[in-house]
């Protein structure tokens, strides 16, 4: 498969859980075209899924250079199309997808610190929660580390308040840094590390859509806009541009990307912002030197390298490697140290591809402990006729295996088991996740700032005799097994805690004064381990016993304990924590694992914890019907709260089946991500007539199943509130839903988080009756968060109240509306 192919394309930059790279001629030859070609570019925008795909392909494959993505953030404030994940973790899968993309794209992936809190109106308020001057020494550091030779703003810095605030705020940032990283004096700390650096050239990557209409492009003044083609095919890799730019751009599975190949030509346009303005208009690095020559001693190495794109054998592509042996003896003796240590990496991997030479270290378990001893397989293959002498193997401490220098004779597999004494301190888990941040921003250690992913501790040197070079290369150690369906899968070798524990529901409501079994699960992580657990829990709250006892004999066994956990009788929030003590060591992490098919196996490491309320809450009706969206945790969340959930799945929309359910609840975005509904809102519509409550979440007006989405007129639009603790104004002080079972005052809606909601209708019909207003500052008010209409004997009820982010976070006004909103037209049963 062609997409599959795509995913050697990238060269010089670790992915930590991916399989031994097996080129094919055509895509050696591709990489030998970029290891000739010294430039750089850097992409800049806020959130992965902003990028441009299409020129972060032409620039990494058209152009050659080395291309790397600055995402501020990770993500964390979207919404996941694909599970329940929300917040770090989203964060977590968000970050994968990214690398996923430039894998196929060729590009390298970088990060700030900035965490994505949510939509933001302006960047004012973005740069306030962010911490601007951390982001900005982010940005200058990304800038000085990779040296790009231009940069590409993917938003304008001109029109603050028009757009996402982390938009318009990841161009104001790129525009400012082009000339902060040429001085030393400022964020002094990056530069001693990696030196100033000052880009040639900025540009903004506009298009009509920034001008308004096709037609005002066309009239627009083009003196300062470069175009570039980037629609051309590349017969080494069997695909247009534009096709790998789709194939890229569909790795944001999360976010509902999944994008067409396109052909033909297709062409880009920036505009220039700073620097040296490109004589050749057509050629972004114009001016710029980007053969061997721009460095001291190059233009010797050019001069080998150079003859072996023109000459590359497809046949045997092993012909070229005296070549590269000699050009890579004199890259070791460059003075640039960041081309040198690039084109080295570079240089490796192409001796190794060229040479058919095979390299891999492949635990037999897949987690272990810091400081633990395990056992690993290493096959080491030669598949040329060139001599190749296996001379030594190490771990990255320095320390070396006890193995024979062996000489690999061609095509003959050489097979090793070693024992290794693993020499980690710290987990396999994000490093940005390791401490606590504020709203806005992560923490992270200095050396890792930036980093897509914490790098692979467990690593082993291979030292190499090739002709009378001596090439060094590390090979992360991977687990590998063999599934009976996929065949050979790779997974991550983790570094994992002795034991983990989680409570299972992350947010327990005690509706009434009635104590509940709560039970805590202890996951070992090594074989043969007891300990104890407690329970810590905020004061009022009576838990029993004070303490469990629990013995597992083997890794990843289970054991659940239970507690009795008794309420106080007021209203109350707090947290239960699982202390998990073995000997005199303490753990209180737990393990969570994301599993999609389209990037590698991830454990994540988290607080074990769980939120508890005392809420004092009232219902009517108990029979739920929930028809999922695009996925969220509501049902989950109302079953705390003592209603029976069931799904509905689409083909079980029926009259008969709807009538046994005293309200319905859609999904967020069920009118995007579900095509039946299209067919089936007048089964939903019949329902309510018939004296059911219909709840609709908030969809967005993109790419809608059917416009049809009530019994009466509803037109969605782009309000949002997106301050969560924006005044709430209420304008329908007597309706039902403010009153019954629970009275609703400006107290529920203290302590939201993210937001209050978004995609709120901005047009109804006149049956409809608005139940709440806000705005967020110098906006005005919008009325459309919460709608209500009878309809026949029953309520239809739109609202774009973020209810999705509020029960899962357990926020105790926002269960007591949505109680209402289910409850509506249930007086009768008081």
């Amino acid at each position: 498969m062609r997409k599959i192919l795509l995913v050697f394309l990238l060269l010089s930059f670790p992915i930590i859980a991916q399989p031994p790279q097996k080129p094919t001629a055509s895509e050696i030859y591709h990489n030998l075209q970029k290891l000739n070609f010294l430039g750089s570019a850097l992409y800049i925008a806020a959130h992965p899924d902003d990028e441009n795909t299409r020129l972060i392909s032409f620039l990494a494959n058209d152009v050659k250079a080395r291309t790397a993505y600055l995402s501020l953030t990770r993500g964390d404030g979207g919404q996941n199309l694909i599970g329940p994940e929300i917040r770090e973790l989203l964060g977590v899968i968000r970050t994968q997808e990214l690398l996923a993309a430039r894998r196929i794209d060729g590009g390298q992936q970088l990060f700030t610190r900035a965490n994505d809190f949510g939509y933001s109106k302006h960047p004012d308020e973005t740069l306030k929660i962010w911490n601007k001057d951390e982001v900005l020494s982010d940005v200058v550091r990304a800038i000085r580390s990779f040296k790009p030779d231009i940069i590409v703003n993917r938003f304008n810095h001109r029109n603050p308040g028009s757009t996402h605030g982390h938009h318009t705020s990841s161009a104001m940032l790129g525009f400012e840094a082009f000339d902060l990283a040429s001085d030393p004096t400022n964020y002094s700390e990056s530069a001693k590390r990696f030196g100033v650096w000052q880009p040639k050239r900025l540009f903004f990557n506009t298009s009509w859509w920034f001008y308004g209409s096709e037609e005002n492009f066309e009239k627009a003044d083009k003196t300062n806009l470069v175009e570039v083609e980037t629609g051309n095919y590349y017969p080494s890799l069997g695909l247009s541009n534009g096709e790998i730019a789709s194939l890229s751009r569909s790795m944001h599975k999360s976010q509902g990307f999944g994008s067409t190949g396109t052909r033909g030509n297709q062409t880009e346009y920036l505009e220039f912002l700073k620097g040296d303005f490109p004589k050749d208009k057509n050629n972004l690095f114009d001016g710029i030197d980007t053969s061997w020559s721009r460095i001291e001693g190059g233009a010797a190495i050019g001069a080998i390298l150079n003859p072996l794109e023109e000459n590359f054998n497809f046949k045997d592509p092993s012909a070229m490697l005296p070549s590269l042996l000699q050009a890579y003896e004199q890259v070791k003796l460059l003075k640039n140290d960041h081309w040198r240590e690039i084109k080295l990496k570079q240089l490796e991997q192409l001796i190794l591809d060229a040479g058919g030479i095979f390299l891999e270290a492949v635990s037999v378990t897949n987690t272990i402990n810091p400081g633990q001893s395990y056992t690993v397989n290493i096959e080491a293959i030669n598949r040329s006729s060139f001599p190749v002498v296996l001379q030594a193997v190490s771990t990255t401490g320095g320390k070396k295996l006890d193995l024979p220098s062996t000489t690999l004779e061609a095509n003959e597999k050489q097979s090793f088991e070693v024992s290794i004494t693993s020499e980690s301190t710290g987990y396999s888990t994000p490093y940005w996740l390791n401490e606590k941040g504020s709203l806005g921003m992560y923490k992270a250690p200095r050396d890792l700032i930036g980093l897509p992913e914490t790098p692979a501790s467990e690593k082993l040197v291979f030292q190499l005799g090739i002709s009378r070079s001596t090439v060094i290369t590390e090979k992360n150690i991977l687990y590998k097994r063999n599934d009976p369906v996929k065949g050979e899968v790779y997974r991550p070798l983790e570094i994992l805690p002795q034991v983990t524990s989680e409570i299972p529901e992350k947010v327990l409501i005690f509706s009434n004064s009635e104590s509940r079994e709560i039970p805590v699960i202890v996951r070992a992580g090594r074989e043969n381990i007891t300990g104890t657990v407690t329970l810590q829990h905020p004061n009022g709250w009576v838990v029993n016993p004070a303490q469990h006892t629990f013995s597992l004999a083997n890794i990843g066994e289970e054991q659940t304990v239970i507690f009795t956990v008794n309420p106080p009788a007021d209203q109350s929030e707090g947290v239960l924590k699982p202390l998990v003590q073995i000997g005199d060591r303490f753990f209180d992490k737990e393990l969570i694992t994301l599993d999609y098919d389209h990037f590698p196996y991830q454990s994540v490491l988290m607080p074990s914890e769980a939120k508890i309320v005392r809420l004092n809450i009232k219902k009517e009706g108990d029979a739920i019907g929930y028809i999922n969206g695009a996925g969220d945790a509501i049902p989950e969340s109302l079953k705390q709260i003592g209603y029976e959930v069931t799904t509905i799945e689409p083909e079980e929309i029926t009259p008969e089946n709807l009538s046994r359910f005293d309200a319905i609840v859609v999904g967020i975005r069920a009118y995007n991500t579900v095509p039946e509904l299209a067919f089936k809102q007048n089964i939903l519509n019949e329902y309510v007539a018939n004296g059911g409550n219909l709840l609709l979440q908030y969809n967005t007006s993109h790419r809608l199943v059917t416009p049809d989405l009530a019994p009466y007129s509803l037109s969605l639009s782009r309000d949002r509130v997106t301050d969560e603790g924006s005044e709430v104004r209420i304008l329908a002080p007597n309706h039902p839903v403010l009153n019954y079972p629970n009275k609703i005052t400006g107290l529920d809606f203290d302590n939201w988080v993210q937001e209050r909601g978004l995609y709120f209708p901005n047009e109804w019909a006149a049956e409809f009756t608005p139940i709440l207003g806000m705005h967020d500052v110098n906006d005005p008010e919008t009325k459309g968060s919460l709608l209500v209409a009878k309809y026949g004997k029953g309520y239809y009820i739109y609202t774009g109240l973020s209810f999705f982010r509020e029960l899962p976070a357990g926020v105790p006004g926002a269960y007591r509306l949505f109680a209402n909103l289910l409850s509506l037209g249930k007086e009768r049963n008081e």
